[in-house]
């Protein structure tokens, strides 16, 4: 089967995060890790405004593969590969395979990525596509999984001392049991790399 008409169907779980916060998205196998990055953005809910990369174990090898935002000023001593320049389809193979996505060096969210499917695209369909998934993603720069406990917390008790404080930070809105795949809207790729490395 032609690699530009299989699809990949992933679950991405955030680690450290209980009741977990998960998504399910399918994506071409074709696309690359920046599309997959942007597209985990969207399904999560994050917003892009931290470094990121993607860490995939590799049998029998001391170190994984890192894959992710190029160091074109030569501070991170890894190797590591240039997201929009590599292909999931070049690294993904079979069911049941997993690696990493890592965002935000700070607070150090860290998802599971699982292949659980590889198959042919339906015809007609649109992708990436978001599936299913539970829970809404924590806000940004909450303090990592620790700092979401205690947001949680804080947020559900209106006795806690900091219940205001993140009240009026993150709003009335936030419902951290809410998530709806019907309403997540995948960007441009493309787009989102020029904007941000002026490539393409």
């Amino acid at each position: 089967m032609p690699s530009q008409r299989r699809i990949l169907r992933l679950r991405a779980q955030l680690l450290d995060v209980h009741p977990a916060v998960w998504r399910r998205i399918e994506i071409r196998a074709d696309a690359t890790f920046w599309d997959l990055h942007v597209a985990l953005q969207n399904a999560m809910g994050w917003t892009d405004s931290h470094l990121h990369d993607f860490e995939l174990p590799i049998v029998d090898a001391e170190e994984p593969v890192w894959i992710g935002m190029p160091d074109f000023e030569g501070f991170d001593d890894r190797q590591i590969r240039s997201d929009f320049d590599e292909r999931l389809d070049s690294w993904t193979h079979c069911e049941g395979e997993r690696f990493f996505y890592n965002y935000d060096y700070g607070d150090d969210w860290r998802h599971e990525v699982v292949v659980e499917a590889i198959e042919g695209a339906a015809p007609g369909t649109r992708f990436p596509r978001c599936l299913a998934g539970e829970r809404a993603c924590p806000p940004e720069d909450v303090g990592g999984p620790y700092g979401y406990e205690t947001f949680l917390e804080a947020m559900r008790d209106p006795k806690h001392p900091e219940h205001d404080d993140y009240r009026h930070w993150v709003g009335d809105s936030f419902d951290p049991e809410s998530f709806d795949p019907t309403k997540v809207r995948f960007e441009n790729p493309a787009r989102r790399l020029r904007e941000v490395y002026g490539v393409g």
